[in-house]
């Protein structure tokens, strides 16, 4: 019967397995960066200039920090050096004749001064005052080095020897110095300190002549500059 014989079609599709073809879903690193190698290569630029900022944050911070962010009213004593002066590759040698680069002094905050060997009232005076600016800071100053630049080959004079324990005693030529350093108009490098970061920057200049009076205004610079960079010198050396 034409009404029995149209129900088996129906009944056969019905009765049909269905056919399925599953697809493995992408992971959520393919679903962002897609198949292209191109702009796989670009993610992972970024990812790395990414991780190179979060390295640098600290020291950029403490820089801002220190030269923008100083509340209103607030001194420097020193004058800072701008732009600032990196530490070029000079060779000076130890007393004991031993080569040494300057920029290997990099990694704490220096003191730095500058004299010939006969070290005369100037002199000891700033050696003097270097030894108090460190020692002031307290728990800090394993994060300062005293560093004497004698000028001259002249024999260091024996009185100077227990003040200049601990400290980094280095022979450059006057003239040499003249490439990195500067004193004020009108004055010499031995009646200045001079203070260089971690980084081996030249950045901050006491003026000529400070005495022990004074030296407690850059003892307040000192402080800050360890406070603004805790994070990016090292203890020791």
């Amino acid at each position: 019967m034409p009404g029995s014989n149209s129900s088996h079609p129906a009944a056969a599709v019905a009765d049909e397995p269905l056919g399925l073809t599953i697809h493995g879903l992408p992971t959520p690193q393919e679903a962002l960066e897609g198949t292209d190698p191109a702009r796989r290569t670009r993610v992972g630029r970024w990812k790395m200039i990414a991780v190179l900022l979060c390295c640098a944050a600290p020291v950029i911070a403490s820089y801002f920090t220190y030269y923008v962010l100083r509340p209103e009213g607030r001194s420097v004593f020193g004058q800072l050096v701008e732009p600032q002066r990196p530490t070029p590759p000079i060779a000076a040698r130890t007393l004991s004749g031993e080569a040494v680069n300057l920029q290997s002094l990099k990694g704490q905050w220096l003191i730095v001064s500058v004299a010939d060997a006969a070290c005369d009232a100037l002199c000891e005076q700033q050696l003097y005052l270097q030894r108090q600016l460190r020692e002031v800071v307290g728990r800090e100053k394993d994060r300062i080095d005293r560093v004497w630049l004698v000028t001259d080959e002249a024999p260091i004079p024996q009185r100077l020897s227990d003040g200049l324990h601990g400290a980094t005693v280095l022979r450059v030529p006057a003239d040499v110095l003249g490439q990195w350093l500067q004193a004020e108009p009108g004055h010499t490098l031995a009646e200045h300190l001079f203070i260089v970061d971690p980084m081996g920057n030249w950045m901050m200049r006491y003026p000529a002549r400070m005495d022990a009076r004074t030296a407690g205004k850059a003892k307040r610079d000192i402080d800050r500059l360890l406070r603004a960079s805790a994070s990016w010198d090292n203890a020791g050396r």
